[in-house]
């Protein structure tokens, strides 16, 4: 143990595959993808494209969330996941620590901004305000807060895809400079006719289920969720009794700058993300046991992230895998619902099948994990989350070393 180390106590996570950490593991087992007709979002496109929606509508996250129905389901999905990864944890009392809560979302309340101008467009004395009072991203994570109790330290982050990973990142500095004790980082996005139309307006949604990493892809799918870690420092994890998941031991972010919603070709920002990543955590390439790929099933994205994958490990690629062929993209919330996994993988010795894989990309040498396995020895597990802009985020979870 170092003074630098932080520890992964717990996770939690609610999506389209599950509405718990369990549930999502399940799926993974039975091979059950969430890709289904939107249920819950009204849209013209809803026989168009697929999404992963959660499997609960807004009356039954507020009974589980402590929140009234009428708030943004960003909201909703955020204090659902984040008090299971509190729960998880066995912190007890949250009131008894400095806890800060570091969150990421890319719509806000945009969901329920969208059921105001429905109305407001009609008819401009009609429309409820409290409908665009949480309209920011930063109004989800405060909502989330003040349910949790929290009041040390809240912040918002908002880098795209990257942004939970972003969150965790900025989450460990926290941990590491003891401006708290325990931090909640991760982040939640709701589906909204927003998001789905500019998806389609690029012109990168598959009308399929996504093939993430398959030769046939098409596109990605929506999907909508959130997921959270709690972490410590090593200082305060020596005053507890804790049984740690796994530590975070590496992360790192690089901007490409190449181009406004595409990767790089040739994945330099995908490359000097996992690469410093590994640096900061003080391992080789031989030493990565598994990657959860940021893996969406665009063109662009898993031909720039497999082409920086090769340049980085060689002939030598670990198992890897995406996990939005069952999750969909949920955007803001995938980093933090994969760092859910990845820390479990870490602990439990997961591998997670890629689903629909059955064409091997032309440009590569290695293919995605097709079966979900347990009890596999796993040392070090990489998650990555490239986003628009370039924004490129890497994380690392290790097994706990023993003195």
């Amino acid at each position: 143990m170092s003074e630098h180390d932080v520890w992964v106590l717990g996770g939690g996570v609610i999506c389209g595959i599950g509405n718990n950490v369990p549930e999502c593991i399940a799926s993974f087992r039975q091979m059950k993808p969430g890709m289904s007709t939107m249920q819950y979002l009204t849209s013209t496109h809803r026989d168009s494209f697929p999404v992963v929606e959660v499997k609960a509508d807004n009356a039954a996250l507020a009974v589980k969330s402590g929140l009234p129905a009428h708030i943004s389901r960003t909201a909703l999905l955020s204090a659902v996941a984040a008090k299971e990864a509190w729960e998880s944890a066995q912190l007890g009392n949250i009131r008894e620590y400095r806890v800060g809560l570091v969150s990421a979302n890319t719509v806000g309340g945009m969901d329920k901004t969208e059921d105001f101008f429905a109305e407001y467009l009609q008819d401009n004395q009609s429309g409820r305000l409290r409908d665009v009072v949480n309209h920011e991203c930063g109004s989800i994570t405060e909502l989330v807060a003040d349910t949790l109790g929290i009041r040390h330290h809240v912040s918002t982050i908002s880098t795209a895809c990257s942004s939970s990973a972003n969150a965790i990142m900025y989450g460990a500095r926290l941990l590491k400079n003891n401006l708290v004790d325990v931090v909640i980082a991760g982040g939640t996005d709701a589906l909204t006719r927003f998001t789905l139309n500019g998806f389609n307006t690029l012109m990168i949604l598959d009308q399929q289920a996504c093939r993430p990493f398959d030769d046939t892809r098409t596109g990605l799918n929506l999907g909508e969720g959130a997921g959270y870690i709690v972490m410590v420092s090593d200082a305060i994890a020596q005053k507890m009794d804790i049984h740690p998941w796994c530590r975070l031991t590496g992360y790192a972010n690089a901007n490409d700058a190449y181009h406004q919603t595409a990767s790089s070709p040739d994945g330099i920002g995908n490359y000097l993300a996992m690469q410093q990543a590994m640096e900061m955590a003080g391992i080789s390439p031989e030493d990565m046991s598994y990657i959860n790929l940021h893996g969406t099933g665009t063109l662009n994205n898993d031909l720039s992230e497999g082409t920086a994958i090769q340049r980085l490990f060689g002939n030598a690629v670990p198992p890897v895998s995406s996990t939005k062929s069952f999750t969909g993209h949920t955007l803001g919330a995938s980093g933090g619902i994969e760092a859910v996994f990845a820390a479990l993988a870490v602990k439990e010795g997961y591998l997670y099948p890629n689903a629909r894989f059955s064409h091997q990309m032309k440009e590569l040498h290695f293919s995605p994990v097709t079966v979900f396995s347990e009890g596999n020895v796993i040392n070090n597990v990489m998650s990555n989350s490239f986003g628009f802009g370039g924004n490129c985020s890497s994380l690392v979870f290790s097994k706990e070393i023993s003195a």
